[in-house]
């Protein structure tokens, strides 16, 4: 019978460092796999948690197709464009639709300008609590009460026209239901002891009001506009069509703060015909950009640098950078806003796609208290596992220690069968390459102790001291 030839001792060598290469990769994943997804798992959760990264869609309402609303709307689409965000504009009736869009939730409405009043009828110092919040006001919408002349003599005998509450009885048209004019004149007319069911209001929109008030069918047509409206400019230059002076403008703002007090200045619609012939005094409320409460916060920060662009320059009732402001709204600054009317444009969008400067400054902090956390662990967890390793060694000694003491107490075979048992269970224990010498030496000090039971033993016996060093051999071969 043949023998099988043994594995070439090349072999042997190369499956040993392979199985020390797998046991140091298992030492090493131990100590650091644990850091790495307690890492892994703060930023997944942080990541959800937080949001940074915005919808790439948003619906904004704006206004009738040929108005000032829809026109802003397309430039706001444009800008947010670049940076990978589409708007989706929705045509209404006006501020007032608008409004009722943002307050019903399945709408799908997530941002519109509201001009300032068409909230309803509440307590001026009473913020709005609806789940909206305002991005800040974007321009000036002044109120325009032009009506006819000879309307004016005939309804007053003579006397001037100075206060709304004089308006009662005349044909006056607010505009279509939905439009922010009809809640706004109601206000004001409720400051002066009076209100719409006063006047005989007709709510048509603005060209056939216009058209009625010309041809006599009307006696006044109330507009809240951009003072570059086409409508505007025609009347402004119309005989026989007056502009109604707001003498106490100053008042009206202080009762309602959405409002401004705005001077039409003598001269400015036409100077060499000196129109209008003196300064008038206009309110003007302050349109706002409104969004949902929900809205994402980048958003919010991209929506407010594109009102930057779109309605930062000087116009008729304001300098070049009153607008946007966080101030003369009816309704909460969102905090994101605040933000960038405090601080301005994070200096990372300034080098960064706008993507990336967002993850970057919503993720810092936590990545700081990844790192917090982490750092103390990793000086933690390595001696945790190195005492793991070395404990298969180390824990053999007190059973040496014990065999040791039992030397002579004991049968020798007994001993030396503890012994081949322990010696047996350390050839087996599997420990990184760093960790042989301690193996090793553990190994030596097991043979060490064989000795010592040996020697004890063939010294305790009678006449046989001169044979113990042939017992250890023997027990050693």
């Amino acid at each position: 019978m043949t023998t099988p030839p043994k594995r070439p001792l090349e072999m042997d060598a190369r499956l040993s460092t392979l199985r020390s290469a797998w046991h140091s990769l298992r030492a090493f994943l131990a100590a650091q796999l644990p850091i790495v997804l307690l890492a892994v798992t703060a930023f997944v959760v942080a990541y959800r948690w937080l949001q940074p990264t915005p919808p790439a869609t948003l619906t904004m309402a704006t206004g009738g197709a040929q108005g000032a609303y829809a026109e802003f709307g397309r430039r706001y689409a444009e800008l947010l464009a670049r940076h990978g965000i589409t708007v989706t504009l929705r045509n209404t009736n006006g501020a007032a639709e608008n409004l009722a869009l943002l307050r019903d939730a399945d709408s799908g409405v997530d941002v519109a300008f509201v001009q300032g009043g068409s909230s309803g009828k509440r307590p001026v110092d009473e913020p709005p609590n609806e789940g909206i919040v305002s991005l800040g006001t974007v321009f000036h919408e002044p109120v325009w009460l032009f009506y006819r002349d000879d309307s004016a003599r005939r309804l007053l005998r003579g006397r001037p026209l100075e206060n709304l509450a004089q308006l009662a009885g005349w044909r006056v048209n607010v505009g279509p239901a939905g439009s922010g004019v009809p809640p706004l004149l109601g206000r004001l007319l409720d400051a002066y002891g009076t209100g719409l069911d006063a006047l005989q209001v007709s709510q048509l929109p603005l060209t056939p009001a216009v058209v009625e008030l010309l041809e006599g069918r009307l006696d006044a047509v109330v507009v809240a506009s951009a003072p570059e409206a086409a409508m505007v400019q025609m009347l402004l230059r119309t005989p026989g069509i007056r502009l109604f002076d707001f003498a106490q403008a100053e008042a009206l703002s202080r009762r309602f703060p959405f409002m401004t007090p705005v001077v039409l200045p003598r001269g400015i619609v036409d100077l060499a015909a000196d129109r209008p012939p003196a300064d008038v005094h206009l309110v003007a409320p302050s349109a706002s950009l409104l969004a949902r409460e929900t809205l994402h916060p980048a958003l919010v920060q991209l929506l407010v640098q594109a009102a930057r662009q779109v309605h930062g320059d000087a116009g008729w009732f304001q300098r070049a950078g009153d607008f946007p402001s966080p101030e003369r709204s009816e309704w909460p600054l969102a905090a994101e806003a605040q933000r960038v009317y405090r601080s301005g444009t994070p200096w990372l969008q300034r080098y960064l796609p706008f993507w990336a400067a967002n993850l970057i400054d919503r993720m810092w902090l936590v990545a700081l208290s990844v790192i917090a956390v982490v750092i103390p662990l990793s000086k933690v967890l390595p001696p945790l596992v190195e005492w793991r390793i070395r404990s298969r060694i180390f824990r053999w000694y007190a059973q040496l220690r014990a065999i040791e003491d039992a030397a002579g107490q004991r049968p020798t075979a007994e001993l030396l069968r503890e012994l081949d048992e322990v010696d047996h269970r350390v050839e087996h224990i599997a420990v990184p390459l760093s960790y042989a010498e301690e193996l090793y030496a553990l190994r030596s000090h097991i043979q060490l102790v064989r000795r010592r039971v040996l020697a004890r033993d063939a010294a305790a016996a009678p006449g046989a001291a001169g044979t113990a060093d042939a017992a250890i051999a023997r027990s050693l071969e």
